[in-house]
């Protein structure tokens, strides 16, 4: 038996919580339902931000009831890059006199990284990300009570585009800090893990910066499952003769044949790289779904193609193994991973379904069967040939074989993905997307009638197929954003004019039990893979804090130093197996 020393025996992570950062911005677009804040330090802040853009009469303009002041917030996990977006909560303070945010457009606010000083007060650090765009709220039916809470808040998906890199750092214990040790430790990743720039010069993925400090980058490969990246990382070898590797290579691979053991033996596998590859490989033959599942997973991440039915099967056959199933394929760029995910957007289940189609979005966003059309440019967007128009959401119509199917995001970024491009809406129906567009039917009708309305101008009515791509496509060219849309088709599916099923957010989950098989006619052993909230990145799991800010400056930031996380729900019961329902997203336990 052989005992390497790995750098996760001699190194801790630092960074890996997610920075909340926080700005006062302003909602306009509102009909009635804002209102005149009450003076605070939030209004003094976003008055001060208002003068030093130029805007002229502020005070007027927050007077308005077409306007509300908001608390913006966000959340910045570890290693995102300059240009990546998060999404962004939007809070009427408690006192505000706000009915509701519904319509609303958050104006471009700057978010801060703050923290609460004894005897200082609140201290504001540098902007890590700017916000802006259209608020999804919940209360967004007809019958919404307007004295409804959630009213007062919502999201703005994929809102905030990061400013500042936020990088991650390894620190070495206190017994082992040294600049010699510090520069093994980096040097061991760096053969492990090393990128080449725009020059084609060799870019490792570590540097020592002092005795006990590591900056770490991550690696092309890991960039949608940082923390799988951070497991491998921590699985290197630190010192490791030929020898001593041949040794353990034999030791690994009992262990990996054995379910209890064959995670922590894969991740050292995948962590020693290509000359693995003979030992994963026959990992695939065992007949136990685990170990098959743990070999293809490092293989994936050596861009090993023979990993890929093993992938499939679990993301069939096994619900905890599912969400580090489809990030695996999201990695591997050859024919059969497109072709197996298309395969898995025609399964049952819902969360299936969608994590394949994100999947093969991250591979190759222009693959043509998932490609999507740009919603939410203007027609001056359209003609501007200086500069390619950014849409501010996406529609995507996939062909599948399955049962049709439509899904809406309430994070990360805002798209509607239709499965069944022929699925049409069931007259008669009157749905309203926005104040402004109309969709009516009468019964028996093969059309459905599209109008807007706007005040002293006149009624643009179209004539549209019931087809749901073809409605949603004519209410976007009249203006309707994406809230409006998720509007639309909540009512549809509550008004049953919808044939499909409707889902939000239907992502699969890390922290799962597995019943790992023991005896014949014995119930399994119960084991949890992987971390609640805690999946890889693809699949978000963890987003922004549930709680409400004080009026008080000094209670507000104590409040987000212990505030808990408002991520997704926690999935119960059924899960992804169970029907999503828009509402019971949002409610807050």
């Amino acid at each position: 038996e052989v005992n390497t020393p790995l750098v996760g025996d001699y190194t801790n992570f630092a960074g890996l919580s997610p920075v909340m950062l926080e700005g006062v911005g302003l909602v306009v677009g509102l009909s009635g339902t804002g209102g005149n804040p009450a003076p605070s330090p939030y209004t003094t802040a976003l008055l001060e931000d208002m003068r030093r853009r130029g805007v002229s009469n502020p005070n007027q303009i927050l007077q308005s009831p077409n306007t509300a002041l908001v608390i913006v917030r966000a959340y910045l996990p570890p290693l995102m890059k300059v240009g990546e977006t998060l999404d962004v909560e939007v809070i009427a303070p408690p006192a505000a006199e706000v009915q509701s945010l519904e319509g609303g457009w958050l104006m471009e606010t700057y978010l801060h990284e703050q923290a609460f000083v004894p005897g200082r007060g609140v201290l504001k650090g540098h902007p890590y990300a700017k916000a802006k765009g259209p608020v999804l709220i919940p209360g967004v039916n007809a019958g919404a009570n307007p004295e409804d809470p959630r009213l007062k808040r919502g999201r703005v998906l994929g809102g905030a585009s990061v400013l500042k890199k936020r990088e991650l750092s390894i620190f070495l214990r206190n017994d082992f800090r040294s600049i010699r040790n510090s520069a093994r430790i980096a040097e061991a990743i760096g053969r492990r893990f090393h990128h080449f720039d725009e020059y084609g010069i060799k870019k490792p993925m570590a540097e020592a910066k002092t005795d006990q400090q590591i900056v770490l980058d991550v690696h092309p490969r890991y960039k949608d499952n940082y923390p799988r990246y951070l497991q491998v990382v921590r699985s290197i070898a630190f010192r490791e003769t030929p020898v001593s590797q041949r040794v353990r290579l034999q030791q690994l691979h009992e262990e990996l044949l054995t379910p209890e053991t064959s995670e922590r033996a894969a991740m050292q596998l995948e962590a020693i790289g290509a000359d693995s590859l003979p030992v994963l490989k026959a990992g695939l033959k065992s007949p136990v779904l685990e170990v098959r599942f743990h070999s293809a997973m490092a293989m994936a991440y050596l861009e090993q193609a023979d990993a890929i039915p093993a992938l499939a099967e679990a993301v069939r056959e096994e619900r905890a193994f599912r969400v580090f199933a489809l990030a695996a394929l999201s990695t591997i760029d050859d024919a059969q991973s497109h072709l197996t995910l298309r395969e898995l957007m025609s399964e049952q289940v819902a969360e299936t379904r969608y994590g394949a189609f994100r999947a093969l979005w991250t591979l190759d966003r222009n693959d043509p069967f998932i490609r999507g059309e740009g919603m939410g440019l203007t027609k001056s967007d359209l003609e501007d040939e200086t500069k390619p128009p950014l849409p501010l959401w996406k529609l995507h119509v996939v062909r599948s074989a399955g049962p049709p199917m439509v899904h809406c995001t309430l994070r990360t970024r805002p798209e509607v993905v239709v499965f069944g491009a022929e699925q049409e809406l069931i007259p008669p129906l009157v749905l309203s997307a926005g104040r402004h567009v109309l969709v009516t039917a009468q019964p028996g009708s093969t059309m459905a009638s599209v109008t807007r309305f706007d005040v002293d101008q006149p009624d643009q009515r179209h004539e549209v197929s019931l087809r749901v791509a073809d409605i949603i496509r004519k209410v976007d060219e009249l203006g309707a954003t994406y809230p409006d849309v998720v509007q639309l088709l909540v009512q549809a599916s509550e008004q049953r004019n919808l044939p499909a099923q409707l889902e939000t957010d239907a992502l699969p989950g890390s922290g799962r039990v597995y019943n790992r098989p023991t005896e014949p006619d014995k119930p399994g052993q119960k084991t949890k893979v992987g971390t609640e909230h805690l999946a890889p990145n693809l699949f978000p799991q963890f987003e922004s804090s549930d709680a409400t800010a004080s009026t008080d400056e000094m209670q507000a930031a104590k409040d987000k130093l212990e505030g808990d996380g408002m991520a997704n729900v926690p999935a119960t019961g059924g899960d992804g197996e169970r029907r999503r329902s828009f509402w019971r997203f949002w409610e807050r336990k």
